[in-house]
């Protein structure tokens, strides 16, 4: 199952520097989706009768929302991982294991991340959030557009100032571990042994109904919800293992650009390619001191290797971001109607960096201007962010549109890349 194989990271004090909470991850989708960046603003919702539509189903609204930015697959109404203005970040997860896949159209996976940023204020909070929807709605539904029938259940890193935690679920079974120091990540498998903070209220009687746990021995959630050895777990040369001995190596020393270089890790398969591929990465800097911001380090594009992690910071008014926002089209319900036609959701960013590519595979001195300018751009934005959080002084008139200029500055490199002619 290693398709739609994302990895989730996140790394507290004392593994990081500076008393920072460090969360990555890579969506890992169909080599030709397109994913987006986009920015919602807090809302109050005066007319709770109404009703609120996601992907496939329409669920209850909620007084308020908060403001979040997302990177999302552009055709559906969830997000595979975002970031809200509290400062919570979420990414999830495709686990499968002994419980079926439901095939009734029900909550995405991706939808409860978009639910549990919009509708939550701490990380606690966000897994009650989704917990609760999952047990009201369920979860279910095809997760990609068109062509491919693929469901899957899922597993949510959820990260905001103070702790982490991981919420795995089996159907409407789920188990939550808390992190509060140290390292932790996700991929694609069951991860929570016996280490259970919260649970399902039948989820061991479930487990034993169905002769998965005797009631005897230590309760283990990965090894009777699915088929693991979990003895076994962190030996395996699998991306959950791979990921966590990269996260090990630099304990203590863990800072956001050595987060990008995991996600940007080639060899270990985190950083993916082929027909499923890494289509966007996110990374968020969480300062423990609350009179700090959060920074949002976001590509929009495939290959965190080949892209740059732009900064996103939440003050009010932020500037729409246009350039990393896909065309919306008239015709209505298409995922519904599961219409054959596949619309050309390729947002401005998205075009410049794959013409980009297309020109460097062909030509190795372009691609290093290219890659050389990226990375200059990057570091650029990088000292600046790191100014911000040593000097405690944010110039909230920038901030604005920090996220669309430095998306602006990144296609203008790519043009440049474009029509620049190198001598062969």
């Amino acid at each position: 199952m290693e398709p739609f194989s994302c990895d989730t990271f996140v790394a507290l004090p004392p593994a990081t520097v500076d008393n920072r909470i460090i969360f990555g991850k890579n969506s890992d989708r169909l080599y030709d989706e397109v994913q987006e960046v986009v920015y919602f603003p807090a809302v109050v919702h005066d007319n709770l009768g109404e009703r609120l539509k996601c992907t496939y189903i329409e669920i209850d609204h909620v007084p308020e929302t908060y403001a979040v930015v997302l990177s999302r697959p552009a055709w559906l109404w969830g997000a595979e991982m975002g970031a809200n203005e509290h400062g919570v970040c979420i990414g999830n997860e495709a686990v499968w294991g002994r419980e079926e896949v439901c095939d009734e159209e029900a909550l995405l996976g991706m939808d409860l991340v978009r639910l549990g940023l919009e509708r939550a204020d701490t990380a606690e909070k966000a897994l009650n959030v989704i917990v609760d929807l999952l047990e009201k709605y369920g979860q279910g539904g095809n997760c990609t557009e068109g062509r491919m029938v693929f469901s899957y259940h899922n597993s949510f890193l959820i990260a905001d100032r103070n702790e982490a935690w991981i919420l795995e679920t089996a159907g409407k079974y789920w188990a939550a571990e808390k992190v509060q120091e140290g390292v932790r990540n996700i991929s694609n498998q069951l991860s929570i042994t016996t280490k259970i903070a919260r649970e399902h209220p039948d989820m061991r009687n479930y487990a034993k109904r169905k002769g998965w746990w005797d009631g005897k021995k230590e309760f283990d959630f990965a090894a009777a919800y699915s088929y693991l050895d979990t003895a076994k777990m962190m030996t395996s040369s699998g991306r959950y293992c791979e990921g966590y001995k990269l996260l090990n190596k630099h304990k203590g020393n863990i800072t956001f650009e050595t987060m990008m270089e995991i996600l940007r890790d080639k060899p270990s398969g985190i950083n993916m390619e082929g027909e499923f591929l890494t289509t966007a990465s996110m990374v968020s800097i969480l300062p423990q001191d609350s009179s700090l911001p959060c920074i949002h380090f976001f590509t929009g594009t495939p290959d965190p290797e080949r892209s740059v992690f732009k900064p996103f910071i939440f003050v009010p008014h932020i500037s729409q971001l246009l350039d990393t926002s896909s065309p919306t089209f008239e015709l209505e319900d298409l995922v519904k109607k599961k219409s054959h036609f596949k619309p050309d959701r390729r947002h401005p960013l998205y075009q410049k960096h794959q013409q980009a590519l297309e020109v460097v595979n062909n030509n190795e001195e372009k691609a290093k201007i290219m890659l050389d300018n990226m990375r200059k751009l990057e570091k650029e934005l990088f000292r600046e962010m790191e100014s911000i959080l040593q000097n405690k002084h944010l110039d909230v008139e920038k901030i604005v549109n920090l996220f669309p200029q430095c998306t602006k500055d990144e296609i203008q490199i790519y043009q440049s890349n474009l029509s620049v002619k190198v001598s062969s």
